[in-house]
């Protein structure tokens, strides 16, 4: 085993990454080390790197991921180790009234989100961007069979789960439903409400590039200006995942009465809506919004690329894989839009030791 851990230390917005050598950690009870085999860069990590949304720093980045189990601490199952896994994206304490009575883990009271937490929190090793990561004594791991490659799985335990979640919410199947967005959570939506059986699922985006994939996920692309292609009053949902406020007028106009409205992309301040009262009680419309997932979500979406697996090509989603010290790099072309998802493998360490700081002392 690797003596150290080598991680992406991500400082402010726009600041180069720093690698840093880090000593591996002594587990507590019931934590997991996890050396990371792939990563991928979320949309929020976007948003984080470039200042829009803050979070502590320094810290490591990054919570799409999917891992084998090396170590365990005491009172973890030792049958873990070796287990090629994925894992929620939040660590819960089970215990609080959103864990119980309101079964809403994701909202815990003591909630710690992967990629979100500093450096000084616990081991410090609480992101993906780096060779290895510590799992929480409340985190839910999913083991995830040898049919399901990495880049399948890797985006999983955060855009499909949450996608898996926006649509349990729904009403039963319907015959014309909208999503707003046509990146990954779009595309996952197309994928899960046509095998859902609906009918005709419409993905509007103002990009046309994003839009050439709809079609291979079960969906009909239209262009954010062509207004015309969708009539008004005539989806039974609407879901947005565009991130785009400014989106939630058309979607509105389009949803019939009584529809159902699903709001999961504007995870960000600048997200005020410019909406009615009015609007939502003439047409008794159900406004609800889904922030991430439940441990359940997430079996749920291993278990539907394993049914799946060869109705829909998941790997053209996410690029080839970069080392990881070319973090900058992979970040520059996730905001091109080429990929959904751009692809990290922390194994495929370069020669270049640009910004390598070894710490003498463990974290």
């Amino acid at each position: 085993m690797e003596p150290s851990v080598l991680a992406a230390i991500f400082s402010g917005a726009e600041a180069p990454f720093r690698y840093e050598r880090l000593s591996r950690p002594t587990l507590g009870s019931g934590e997991a080390l996890v050396a990371i085999t792939l990563t991928t860069l979320c949309g929020s990590d976007l948003h984080t790197y470039r200042g829009r949304r803050r979070g502590p720093t320094p810290l490591v980045l990054g919570h799409e991921a999917i891992g084998r189990v090396i170590a365990v601490g005491s009172g973890m199952n030792a049958s873990w180790v070796d287990q090629r896994i994925t894992w929620t994206l939040t660590d819960s304490c089970g215990l609080c009234e959103a864990c119980t009575r309101w079964n809403l883990p994701q909202k815990c009271e003591r909630l710690f989100k992967y990629g979100h937490g500093g450096l000084s929190e616990g081991s410090g090793l609480n992101g993906c961007y780096a060779t290895h990561l510590v799992l929480r004594s409340g985190t839910h791991l999913v083991p995830v069979p040898d049919s399901l490659t990495d880049a399948m799985v890797a985006p999983a335990n955060c855009a499909l789960a949450t996608m898996i979640a926006v649509i349990e919410a729904l009403p039963t199947c319907g015959e014309r439903v909208v999503i707003q967005g046509a990146g990954l959570l779009g595309l996952y939506g197309c994928a899960l409400l046509k095998t859902a059986g609906w009918k005709q699922v419409f993905v509007v985006d103002r990009q046309p590039a994003r839009l050439l994939a709809v079609p291979r996920f079960g969906g009909i692309p239209i262009l954010s200006t062509a207004h015309d292609a969708i009539r008004a009053n005539s989806a039974d949902v609407v879901i947005e995942v565009s991130g785009s406020a400014s989106v939630v007028e058309d979607g509105l106009r389009w949803i019939r009465p009584g529809g159902h409205y699903a709001i999961a992309g504007l995870v960000h301040p600048d997200s005020a809506l410019q909406i009615t009262g009015e609007t939502l009680i003439r047409k008794c419309l159900t406004l609800r919004g889904t922030h991430n997932y439940q441990p359940r979500h997430l079996e749920a979406a291993i278990a539907f690329l394993s049914l799946h697996r060869e109705t829909f090509p998941w790997e053209t989603l996410v690029s080839p894989p970069m080392p990881l010290q070319q973090l900058e790099e992979a970040f520059a072309l996730a905001e091109s839009g080429r990929w959904a998802r751009v692809a990290i493998d922390p194994g495929l360490i370069s020669d270049c030791s640009r910004n390598v700081t070894a710490l003498d002392s463990a974290i």
